[in-house]
């Protein structure tokens, strides 16, 4: 007799397999997809090792172990990405529309916004840094626009010109 002593692992993973498999069909996200995929695995196949389940659903172990966990507390709503919209946004939209207000009328009276300048008062007002590409985002989410100058005048006269250059030396 060796000296290894196997002790059976016991999965407390209970659910409806089917309910799961209802889930993962309407599911339009990959991630939650994989996630539903995990405990899915674990309730029908209770032999195949969590090791097992992390590499078919490309997880890791520790990560297989959390949605367990999660499914065991929270049920299926747990394995569904219920999150939304911005994660890390440093104002909310309204907040966002009043610090742009001054902008928006100082570019109405004819003055541009500039973006270095956009920049500066937003990091002002959240307390930190930010990059270029967080304020471009901004004007772009309120819908401000680069005002491109044309290419001529919007009076100018089409035919003095052409007769301009056929009469100047050239």
């Amino acid at each position: 007799m060796s000296g290894v002593i196997t002790i059976p692992r016991k999965r407390d993973l209970q659910g409806n397999a089917e309910e799961i498999l209802r889930a993962m069909k309407s599911s339009k996200n990959v991630s939650e997809y994989r996630r539903m995929q995990c405990v899915y695995l674990g309730i029908t196949h209770p032999e195949m090792s969590i090791k097992r389940i992390g590499e078919l659903t490309l997880y890791s172990e520790s990560r297989v172990k959390a949605i367990y966990a999660n499914y065991r507390k929270d049920g299926l709503t747990a394995l569904s990405d219920s999150r939304g919209g911005r994660y890390r946004e440093n104002m909310s939209f309204e907040r966002e529309v009043q610090f742009l207000e001054p902008f928006e009328k100082k570019s109405q009276t004819g003055s541009i916004a500039v973006v270095s300048e956009i920049k500066k008062a937003y990091e002002a007002e959240v307390g930190k840094e930010v990059s270029e590409s967080t304020i471009y985002r901004l004007l772009a989410r309120h819908e401000f626009r680069k005002i491109v100058p044309y290419k001529r005048h919007k009076k100018a006269d089409m035919e003095a010109q052409e007769a301009f250059k056929k009469t100047s030396l050239q």
